[in-house]
């Protein structure tokens, strides 16, 4: 990642959270509702009573690993951020778990059967559109190189009222980000833009098999 983006990001993301801490506002979110919704989408990478190990990739607080544990399935969890504050509330808020993990990174340390990424390619700050499509690649590589079964990301759409839109954030095309996916990590890719939101989410699924219901997913990764 850029550097001089890089500190933007951290800056940006820091004042929300001085002023709104561990939630979805401090995040960056509009409320609990819309983080959900996002996460619900991500989540539809992962068969139904499957075992796996994840890398969330823009952890934040670690409000998907909350998610992950209503949903189950999740074996062992690692989350990545740039805010070491974030990292700091996630890592206090998990300490004694040994399935779960937090780290300052711009990429995963190690594989995992799925990685995901919410809200990490939403803003702008300044970069082209070309720009951002090039950080976007450069994150989805690092993503499809630490994970095995498949990844799974979101962004805002081009196709978002003119009125909404901000000049900071990012609103690429969903069929440009699809195309890209299709072409460079995967024939098995779904774009999901039908969920309410001024967004988008991108399954990309590798061809391996998917180990039943019944197996278990703990060893695919070191601890």
């Amino acid at each position: 990642m850029d550097e001089s983006f890089a500190r933007r990001t951290i800056e940006h993301y820091a004042d929300k959270w001085q002023r709104h801490g561990a939630t979805p506002l401090g995040v960056d979110w509009n409320g609990e509702t819309s983080q959900l919704l996002h996460f619900e989408q991500l989540a539809k990478l992962v068969a139904p009573g499957e075992r796996f190990s994840a890398n969330d990739l823009g952890c934040g607080y670690g409000a998907f690993l909350d998610f992950l544990d209503r949903r189950g399935g999740c074996d062992r969890y690692r989350g990545f951020d740039l805010n070491a504050s974030m990292v700091e509330s996630a890592a206090a808020r998990t300490s004694g778990r040994p399935d779960a993990s937090f780290a300052v990174a711009t990429e995963p340390d190690a594989p995992a059967d799925y990685g995901f990424a919410s809200g990490i390619f939403t803003l702008r700050l300044g970069r082209s559109d070309g720009e951002c499509m090039d950080a976007l690649a450069t994150s989805l590589a690092a993503l499809d190189r630490t994970s095995i079964r498949g990844f799974a990301f979101n962004c805002l759409t081009s196709y978002s009222d003119a009125d909404r839109m901000r000049d900071y954030l990012w609103y690429p095309d969903p069929c440009a980000v699809f195309d890209l996916c299709k072409r460079r990590h995967s024939r098995n890719v779904a774009l999901l833009h039908d969920y309410g939101l001024y967004a988008f989410t991108v399954l990309v699924r590798k061809d391996v098999a998917v180990p039943s219901a019944g197996a278990t997913a703990g060893g695919t990764i070191n601890s």
